[in-house]
Formats: C-alpha cells, structure tokens, sequence
C-alpha cells in the first residue's frame, strides 16, 4: 500500500535551532469559503533562520496558508503568530517580504524606481533607498538593468526584480511563492545561493516550490500538506531516510513469498516475481533475506534505493483517503 507509513505526522527537530519565539507559529489554521474547506486544520512552526519547504499537490491549500500568513485574507479560527506579532500587526509586516506565485508589476517603471517605490511603502528613507536598491539589483543579477522599464523584461527577470522587491527592506522573514518557476537552470542556481545567502544571514525563508528538486538542495525542514492537513512534517534528510527501498532481483519467487513479504513488509513495483522492490527498515533487511531463502528463492541482487523528495511527495499525495 503505496505510502502506508505516512499517515502518522513527522515532529523532528533535530539539526534545528529551536527558538523561544518562532518566525511563525500556526496552530488549527482553518479558512472555509462558504461550502469550500480550503484548510482544514494546519498545525506548524518554522523556527528563525531556516529555510522552510511548503509543499502540496494543487488544491491543497498552499497559497491560500500564505496569503493568511500574510494577513491578505482572515482565517476562519485558529491561532497564528508570525515574528511573534498577531496576523495583521504593521510592526511585522514591515519585517516580512513576499513574492507572489502570480504577480503583475508596474510595467511602465524603472527597475530602480520601482524598487525605490517599494522600499517607500516599507517606510525606507530616501538614503536608505539609495544605499539598498543597488545592493539588492546586484544580488538578483539585475544591476545592469537598473534603468530599463519593467516592460522590457523578460519572465526570468520579472521573477527577479521580484525577489529584489521582497528583500528590499532587509526583512526578517521572506515569503517566496513558486521563485524559480519562470527562471533557466542558472537563474534557478543563482536564486538557491541567495535563498542560502538570506539563511546565513538569519533570514527565515517560507518556500513554496513545485520544483522537488530544488527544495531537497536548500530547504533544512519541510511540510508537506494535503487536504487542508499537514500530512509529513520534519528536516529533509530524516524524511527522505525515514522509509529504506531495497530492489530484489531473484527467481523462484513464489506467490506465496510474495504475499508473506507483503504481510511483513511493504512490497512495491512487483508486476514481475524475479524483480520487486520492498520497503523495509533498514535494522530488518537480514530478516528479508531470510524470508527469501527459507521459501527456496534464488537471491542474485539486493540493491537498497536512494528516495528523493518527489518519492516521498508522490507516495503522500496518492494515499486514499481510507488509509
């Protein structure tokens, strides 16, 4: 049964610096839209300084989460905090940044007057503007840009003078919602050292990304929600190793061995005796062997599997809801 460990939420903490005061407390987060429930009931913290993985298929309420953590639309109950301050607090919201999945910037703007207008808005002085607007063009890339009209930019350079509007102010938490998804491989490797960038500097950064791969690079924890539920919560390392994946190649593999495994174990990929993958952990893989032998079976390979992110996300999203 594809993702049977799952339905259980992951609580580790370890690697991270747990904090008095996390950049983002959220406890049974709901937000109902007449008969709609977009969130159901979303439990998490992010401690400060770390970059935080926000995951989930289409529908799951991702981008609805971010705009209540952004005090853009009001939570039906629940109770959340965001750098220690409730959701609406204009001493916080000076200290967050946010890029937007869909955004529609002042096209008939500068670059540099655009940011010089935004870093208005957060109440920079003029100086202020001055000093930041070239440091922050530099690190998106954009420098030479400075005095080109929005309208002349592409898609990969909206997506960054973006990212350059969301840390303008030199804020303590950044919301980054789809960054990379207009961006080539470089673009995508340039935003990931500023996102490390903005973490070495003890910036907390909130991430939502379809790109899997991107995530498991710089990410230290992640939630993955489903349903309106955080569905798997912890670092991304103890998630990827939390289920260990051997591919046995034998012959003589029998029915019965097969649904012996299966009552054991958590057989995957077995459409043909001699080749199937089995979930086990990891202290068990003897007791597999043995399994294996005592029915007769040839053993010829054994071979563990390394997980990405995408194996564990998959296996999560396709868990029916009887599980």
């Amino acid at each position: 049964m594809a993702g049977q460990i799952y339905p259980r939420i992951y609580k580790i903490t370890r690697g991270v610096k747990a904090l008095s005061s996390p950049a983002i407390y959220v406890e049974n987060l709901r937000k109902v839209y007449g008969n709609k429930v977009a969130i159901e009931s979303l439990s998490l913290e992010v401690q400060q300084g770390e970059v935080f993985g926000f995951l989930g298929p289409n529908g799951a309420g991702k981008t609805t989460t971010i705009k209540m953590l952004n005090g853009l639309i009001t939570p039906t109950a629940g109770k959340v905090s965001v750098l220690g301050k409730k959701l609406g607090d204009l001493g916080a919201r000076k200290q967050i940044g946010f890029l937007p999945e869909h955004f529609r910037f002042h096209e008939w703007l500068k670059a540099y007057e655009f940011l010089d207008f935004h870093g208005s808005l957060y109440g920079m002085s003029k100086s202020e503007r001055k000093k930041r607007i070239p440091e922050v063009l530099k690190l998106v890339g954009l420098e030479h840009r400075a005095d080109s009209r929005l309208r002349t930019f592409s898609k990969g350079m909206l997506q960054r003078i973006g990212i350059a509007q969301a840390i303008i102010a030199n804020p303590k938490l950044v919301f980054l919602d789809e960054p990379t998804s207009a961006l080539d491989p470089i673009g995508r490797r340039d935003v990931r050292d500023l996102i490390v960038f903005l973490r070495d500097n003890g910036v907390t950064v909130f991430l939502n990304s379809h790109l899997l791969s991107e995530v498991e690079r710089v990410c230290d924890r992640i939630a993955i929600i489903k349903e309106g539920k955080v569905a798997a919560i912890g670092p991304v390392d103890e998630l990827l190793h939390a289920e260990h994946i051997v591919d046995v190649r034998a012959t003589n593999v029998t029915p019965s061995l097969l649904e012996a495994i299966s009552h054991r174990f958590r057989l995957m990929d077995h459409s043909n005796n001699s080749y199937f993958s089995v979930s086990v952990p990891e202290q068990e893989v003897p007791a597999l062997v043995e399994m294996l032998v005592a029915s007769g079976a040839n053993l010829y390979e054994l071979k563990p599997r390394q997980r990405s992110l995408e194996d564990i996300f998959v296996d999560i999203v396709q868990v029916s809801g009887d599980r």
